[in-house]
């Protein structure tokens, strides 16, 4: 088991396109490409943030999609908020070396004020993936916009079912990661509101009532964001954080299991994320071929 990670840098030149590092462990990190973007948006607004990839398990294929957004462009996050792309940037891969793309997907609903954060799971009910992502919305009633998780099923990322409200709180809610994990659906969510991450786990991706996990530690932890679950060779699982609020970067807890909630702060020592500060991305289990493949290329 090897790993790979995808993500931004920054809103400095070029810090809003695709980056790789690789990992033999998933907790030591080695940049790719000598530290430059391995991958570029040339459509919508020229820059991505956001990415994450996805394995699809019916063809052995490669779906990567992301924030059509680029704040390095001087716009400011008022105009992204609120009058911002409803497109996702999507590229594809037959070996997670060679994409083609990108193209942009229009996935947001008319009102919709931003699309952010696009990430997917396969639901194994539907047979097809499940994406996601959050967007600013004013519902009819409403005095003023709030932040959302929309969600839309597709089975080839070109073709989108329509767009529904997947998750709502009283607070304004982004960043939603699922994993799954013995016939769970775990789901991490940035309260944008409070700036923590909150996790609870549903059998079934829609339809159900979810199950909040406390988690001492996760209460206490604010100023983060873009959370992402995945599981170390080892059987623990880590969830990384990025510590925006004080550009501490990716910060790495470890549970031994997802259900109790049980996460624990890795010391400096037990982890390296590489040269790069790495921004809101995604990690994705690949096998020994695909990592020597992708060291070789980069």
């Amino acid at each position: 088991m090897k790993y790979l990670f995808i993500y931004f840098i920054g809103e400095q030149e070029d810090g809003e396109q695709v980056y790789f590092s690789v990992s033999s462990d998933g907790l030591h990190w080695e940049d790719l490409n000598q530290g430059k973007p391995v991958l570029r948006s040339c459509v919508g607004e020229k820059g991505i943030r956001d990415p994450f990839v996805v394995r699809d398990p019916e063809n052995d294929r490669f779906y990567m999609m992301a924030t059509d957004l680029r704040i390095g462009a001087g716009k400011g996050w008022e105009e992204a908020q609120y009058r911002g792309s409803r497109n996702l940037i999507i590229w594809e891969s037959e070996n997670l070396a060679d994409w083609s793309g990108p193209r942009s997907c229009t996935v947001g609903v008319p009102e919709a004020g931003c699309v952010w954060a696009p990430e997917s799971v396969y639901d194994q009910d539907e047979k097809a993936f499940f994406v996601f992502w959050a967007s600013m919305v004013q519902l009819v009633g409403e005095s003023e916009p709030k932040q959302r998780i929309y969600g839309s099923y597709t089975r080839d990322f070109k073709n989108f079912t329509e767009p529904f409200i997947y998750l709502e709180t009283g607070n304004h809610v982004i960043d939603m990661n699922i994993v799954r994990d013995q016939g769970w659906y775990y789901r991490f969510v940035k309260d944008e509101t409070t700036k923590g991450i909150k996790a609870d786990r549903v059998r079934k991706l829609c339809g159900e009532s979810a199950q909040s996990i406390h988690s001492e530690i996760l209460e206490k932890l604010l100023g983060v964001e873009g959370p992402e679950a995945y599981e170390l060779p080892d059987g623990r699982w880590c969830l990384i954080a990025d510590q925006f609020a004080s550009g501490g970067g990716y910060l790495p807890l470890v549970c031994n299991e997802l259900e109790k909630g049980d996460f624990e702060v890795l010391s400096h020592q037990e982890y390296d994320l590489g040269k790069l500060k790495k921004r809101h991305g995604c990690i994705l289990k690949i096998t020994n071929e695909e990592y020597l493949r992708l060291k070789n290329r980069y």
